[in-house]
């Protein structure tokens, strides 16, 4: 329909096939019909199939062949030096957070979610093991030897966190919570004659 257009003498009547090309284009694709700019994508598009020979009286002006072949500016991305990659950036202004605490439970407590969190973490990098101490020595690297962790304190056991990872994974069952349509099926009866 768009090259048939583009043979079109009259401009008034080009102009007119090109406004309802378009909203036909609308109805094929309802789901963008919430996006902003729908309508300047679906002008641009047409004039991208006519090989921008279109010449009609459009709402926006046609895009150019050169700002089509352009490649997008480079995504500049941050450059941080992550010590430890199995952690994250995240992690270590949490432990950062962390040490500003004042001396007490509170932050005894938090530096033991902490160190929970990290040996998880790593756990889902290397599932072959890992060993309290290094996790220790990880915490006392990523805090610069401020956050420390009791001598009688064990971390939560690598079974553990492994088994738990698993069965939130899939457990074999769908979840029956309110207002999920998660809910399991009912079985399958044949009507009796």
């Amino acid at each position: 329909m768009a090259e048939h257009i583009v043979t079109v003498e009259d401009r008034e009547k080009r102009s007119r096939m090109a406004r309802v090309l378009v909203n036909i284009m609308a109805q094929m694709h309802p789901e963008m019909r919430d996006s902003g700019d729908l309508k300047r994508k679906l002008w641009d598009h047409l004039h991208i199939m006519c090989d921008f020979k279109l010449d009609v009286d459009s709402p926006y002006p046609a895009p150019s062949p050169q700002a089509l072949a352009e490649k997008p500016e480079r995504i500049p991305y941050s450059q941080d030096d992550i010590l430890y990659k199995p952690y994250g950036k995240n992690i270590a202004r949490i432990i950062d957070k962390a040490v500003e605490y004042e001396e007490g439970p509170e932050k005894e407590a938090f530096t033991k979610t902490i160190a929970n969190h990290l040996k998880k973490a790593y756990l889902n990098w290397n599932r072959d093991s890992v060993n309290d101490e290094l996790i220790t020595e990880h915490l006392r690297k990523l805090s610069h030897g401020k956050l420390k962790l009791s001598d009688d304190f064990r971390l939560n056991n690598t079974m553990d966190i492994l088994a738990r990872n698993k069965k939130k994974k899939f457990d074999g069952k769908p979840k029956n919570n309110p207002g999920s349509n998660n809910r399991p099926r009912r079985p399958y009866l044949p009507k009796s004659n």
